[in-house]
């Protein structure tokens, strides 16, 4: 605990820091001029500060002169960290939130497989990516949101990772918020490169490999490049059982030890290790289809269950704590619901290059080939008395008639239950797990081409030197994503079987004197025990769900600037853009969705979109002081300005701008700042969803138990809640009230688009300051303020956003309360209080406030300064970004602060340190992750683990030249074996301590 708040105190101070260290401390990642090496440079080590030509400016000028905090990652890191993918590069940037495909144990599904860059924590739709400075077709499915999956990017084209923190709109168009994410790809390649790496973790349980080969060539005495790049990886799925943390089955549950609101006693206890004890895997013998434990079948004095052989043995229920949950036992295990990550494999196949027409004229070209295939678990198929008696996942009646069962299995539940003995039913409740489908694994694939040709070159014109360039390019995205579900029609007939005249085991439907409902391709079902259903019946019932998609681009790009005229400080810059960009995009369910033939039987339709944009902008730089016009305290000051107008097809017409300064006091010492409105359109989903009613989880319910007694007014929360049950008096005991449908599909939601959205719209600010070489030669540090206030924000309402605004506010609003509602009786599968109905879909009303600063500190040297005679160089380096304050709205009316939490940390940092001697370079870095809440508003009275303690990785790598063009690598990632602090699986690294090496040979 005391080294957390020593760090915390350090970080909260870093601005004085930062400071004091240009004075007096090297404290820093890389060095800008680092001596000649044979090995990668140290400047792609980390995220650093270098001069290059800019992400978030059309005008040509170097990373010194970008009012803007922007950040750089280059190439070399990739083999210096082991890191396979452009999705593993992003994770290391602390402003960007990472995506790393990972449940959190509460049933929900660990993703795609794909990785969207997230700064700030502000939504990945609010993040641009780009590709060489060009938009690129979004790669996620449906309508959704324009994200890029990072997975596609080819790493051994990457000359380095560009971030603007904070806008970007008046440059690029729609979506850049947060920043922009642009990665800028080599475009003279020679020579041959092989690359090869594997890794895995300690227990052997996480193997990840990776290949690629990169080839380029100059041609026509150099006027020309091509460099044609293939690469593949390769990551496992987890799964909860492979790793000690994940296979906890934790939940809480209301404390009974809790005395009221100001006890110091929490109202909630963990449960560990947490079961469904109303199904397993082998099914639990119920007398009555409910889920009550009275209803079990009581054998010998004990509940019952079928072994895996279908016999019938004694079930242990574990500590039965209410419905559906209890402690230990022989249930269902919470954490087995799905998987922890998504498994991913990628192959990319990518052609770059250029050709010099003339000395002013220049040809380019880029041509993207990705396919992803991700893999994950589903939670899988049940029938259970949780769902009483529903035809799609209600449990599934048996008698004594039925073929499966043996005589002895017969003769056991005869003598428990006498109705069943003279041929009533009984009911089994089970968990199928993986032997019903051919595959338990849900599959998302997704093919990506890109084709872009491009021209760009100068001219003079009127005593001016004009440069110019004008792109097209076409991008297709298709993809699906499906897995296996039980058509529950053909499950329904499997599953009463019956032996016929001739003795064989057939289907009910296939034996009765009806032969209109005959089905000849129905194959019975034996669902008793566990690996005895047959491949006939596997098949018969097996039905493929999920849907396609795809996504169209047509983008056209010209740009032309020039120097305006010149000043006593130096020439104003203009440039002109004009920008015009079609999308389409289809989502087409599976025929099984279409037609209600698996799920809840909800009908889902096919649904399409379009729409086209042209947008202009002039962006400008203008010299005020600099040069030979100077001023005690002002060695250079500019001024920048970029307006951009937009003509939406849908969204309509939006203007956008931003403005920025830059103070250069001194050498070395520089002040910057720079004021923006940016916005974003709404998604052809947000848009044009179709209306559809499906059955659906309701979400968390403010009145629950688990959640009266938080919020952002608990009071306000409470008082609601109390004033609903003493008007409804059939929804029983709130103190212990615990809506199913927080778990279980049993509300009907109505889902669908809105075509009245408009824009949501930011004002951004962000001011900072640069060290460079200021005092401490090599020493170059930054540090910027960012402020972001978004309105009208594009909240996509769920049900429990209904509900939660409802409870939350005084006086409750009408519009809101009404898009749900509650069973106002028992419905003989859930009580009263449930919640029946809900909505979901999206408003322009959302609001966010985010208050935060970034901070860098790059610094190197020759050992030999230090220590006369000593070889080699160190390069140190330090960042952070730090969220002072991240406050959001669904409504516009009740916010949330959400900084401080798991999910957004106060302080994410980064140390890195470096040692090259001649063919050697060996490399640490420690991430850094601050000590949390669990949730917004989470005490001790309303969370038994309310604090989650600060979290540290460190890592260790090497890199050797054994011979010009051979270098082999390895690493230690968490070498101390350091764990998600508890009870998180994310707050931290749940994979552990694990090894790579690879080897990398260019000629």
């Amino acid at each position: 605990m005391e080294r957390n708040v020593i760090v915390k105190s350090l970080l909260n101070t870093c601005a004085l820091a930062a400071i004091a260290s240009a004075l007096v401390a090297p404290l820093a990642v890389a060095q800008e001029d680092e001596p000649a090496a044979t090995v990668p440079a140290a400047e792609d080590a980390t995220a650093t500060l270098e001069t290059v030509v800019i992400t978030g400016s059309r005008i040509r000028r170097d990373v010194a002169s970008t009012p803007a905090p922007v950040v750089t990652y280059g190439s070399a890191a990739f083999e210096e960290r082991g890191l396979i993918s452009a999705g593993d590069a992003l994770n290391e940037i602390t402003s960007l939130r990472p995506q790393l495909n990972q449940a959190a144990g509460d049933g929900s599904n660990s993703g795609s497989g794909q990785q969207y860059p997230e700064l700030f924590g502000l939504g990945t739709g609010r993040t641009l990516t780009l590709v060489n400075g060009r938009r690129f077709a979004t790669t996620s499915s449906g309508l959704g949101d324009a994200q890029v999956d990072a997975n596609i990017i080819p790493t051994g084209l990457i000359d380095r990772i560009e971030v603007v923190q904070a806008g970007g709109a008046a440059v690029y168009g729609s979506d850049a918020i947060a920043g922009v994410v642009n990665y800028i790809l080599k475009d003279n390649f020679e020579g041959l490169e092989l690359d090869l790496q594997y890794g895995d973790t300690e227990q052997g349980n996480f193997e990840q490999w990776s290949g690629r080969i990169t080839a380029g060539q100059n041609f026509d005495n150099d006027r020309g490049n091509i460099a044609v790049n293939l690469e593949m990886s390769s990551s496992p799925v987890a799964r909860f059982s492979d790793f000690e943390a994940s296979n906890r089955s934790r939940i809480t549950q209301s404390n009974p030890a809790d005395t009221g609101p100001n006890d110091g006693i929490s109202s909630l206890r963990e449960i560990i290790p947490a079961y469904f004890w109303n199904h397993n895997g082998n099914g639990v013998i119920f007398s009555t289809p409910a889920p009550p434990p009275n209803f079990l079948t009581s054998v010998g004095g004990s509940p019952a269950q079928f072994a895996p052989d279908g016999s019938v043995v004694s079930y242990d229920p574990g500590n039965i704590l209410g419905i559906p949950f209890a402690e230990g036992g022989q249930g269902t295990r919470y954490s087995d619901l799905a998987g922890l990550r998504t498994g991913v494999e990628r192959f990319t196949g990518n052609l770059i290059g250029h050709y010099d027409i003339s000395d002013n004229l220049r040809f380019n070209t880029e041509v993207l080939y990705a396919q992803t295939n991700g893999e994950s678990v589903p939670q899988g198929y049940a029938r259970s008395v949780l769902n009483q008696t529903s035809v799609t996942s209600g449990a599934i009646r048996f008698t004594n008639a039925n073929p499966f069962l043996s005589q002895s299995a017969i003769d056991t539940l005869s003598a428990a239950s006498p109705a069943f003995a003279s041929g009533g039913g009984l009911w089994l409740s089970r968990h199928f797990y993986d032997d019903l489908f051919p595959s338990n694994l849900q599959e998302n694939e997704t093919t990506t081409w890109r084709v872009l040709g491009g021209l760009e070159g100068d001219f003079d014109a009127a005593g001016r030197n004009f440069y110019w360039t004008a792109s097209a390019s076409f991008a297709d995205v298709r993809g699906e994503q499906g897995r296996w579900e039980a058509d529950f029609a053909k499950f329904n007939k499997a599953v009463n079987a019956v032996r016929n005249g001739a003795g064989d085991i057939v289907c009910a439907v296939n034996a009765d004197a009806i032969t209109t409902n005959d089905d000849p391709a129905c194959a019975p079902l034996n669902p008793f025990g566990a690996g005895n259903i047959s491949q006939a019946a596997s098949e018969y019932v097996s039905a493929r769900s999920g849907f396609e998609f795809a996504n169209e681009q047509v983008d056209l790009l010209a740009t032309i600037g020039t120097q305006l005229f010149t000043l006593p400080a130096g020439a104003v810059d203009l440039v002109l853009a004009y920008e015009h960009r079609r999308e389409e995009a289809t989502y087409t369910p599976f025929l099984a969705n279409q037609q209600g033939l698996v799920g809840t039987g909800a009908v889902q339709t096919e649904s399409s979109g379009k729409y086209n944009t042209n947008e202009y902008s002039a962006e400008v730089l203008v010299p005020i002081f600099g040069g030979d016009l100077t001023l005690p305290g002002v060695k250079a000051l500019d001024f920048s300005g970029t307006y951009r107008m937009v003509d939406n097809s849908i969204a309509g017409e939006e203007s956008v701008w931003s403005a920025g300064s830059r103070w250069q006091v001194t050498d070395g010492l520089t002040f910057r700042v720079t004021r923006s409105r940016n916005f974003r359109a709404p998604t052809l989903e947000q848009l044009f969803a179709p209306q559809n009613t499906i059955i659906a989880n309701g979400g968390f319910d403010p009145c629950d138990a688990d959640r009266i007694n938080s919020g952002p007014n608990p009071a306000v929360r409470r008082a609601n809640c109390e004033a609903e049950w003493a008007a409804n008096p059939q929804y029983g005991n709130l103190a212990t009230f615990q809506n199913p449908a927080e778990n279980f599909t049993v509300t009907s939601v109505l889902t669908g688009g809105n075509p009245d959205l408009a824009n949501e719209v930011s004002e951004t600010t962000t001011f900072g300051v640069v060290f460079d070489n200021f005092i401490v030669p090599g020493l170059t540090v930054a540090a910027d303020r960012i402020e972001i206030d978004l309105t009208d924000g594009l909240s996509a309402f769920t049900t429990a956003d209904f509900m939660a605004t409802c409870y939350d506010s005084t006086p409750q609003p009408a519009a809101i309360c009404s898009a749900f509602t509650r069973l106002q009786t028992a419905d003989g599968s859930n009580p009263a209080g449930t919640t029946a109905t809900g909505r979901t879909t999206t408003f322009n009303a959302g609001q966010i406030k985010f208050r935060g600063e970034v901070y860098y500190l790059n610094y190197g040297f020759d050992v030999n300064d230090l220590f006369s005679g000593a070889t080699g160089n160190v390069t140190l380096g330090f960042e952070a970004t730090h969220m002072a304050e991240l406050t959001t709205s669904v409504t516009g009316t009740t916010f949330v602060r959400s900084d401080n939490t798991v999910q957004r940390p106060d302080w994410t940092a980064r140390l890195n340190a470096a040692y090259a001697n001649g063919p050697l370079r060996i490399s640490y870095q420690m991430d850094y992750l601050d000590n949390v809440l669990a949730l917004p508003d989470a005490t001790i009275e309303n969370n038994p683990n309310p604090y989650i303690d600060a979290n540290y990785v460190h890592s260790l790598s090497g890199l050797y030249e054994v011979r010009e063009g051979l270098t082999l690598r390895a690493g230690v990632t968490n070498i101390f074996d350091e764990g998600p602090s508890y009870p998180t699986l994310y707050h931290g690294d749940i994979l552990g301590r694990r090894y790579f090496a690879g080897v990398n040979y260019r000629f």
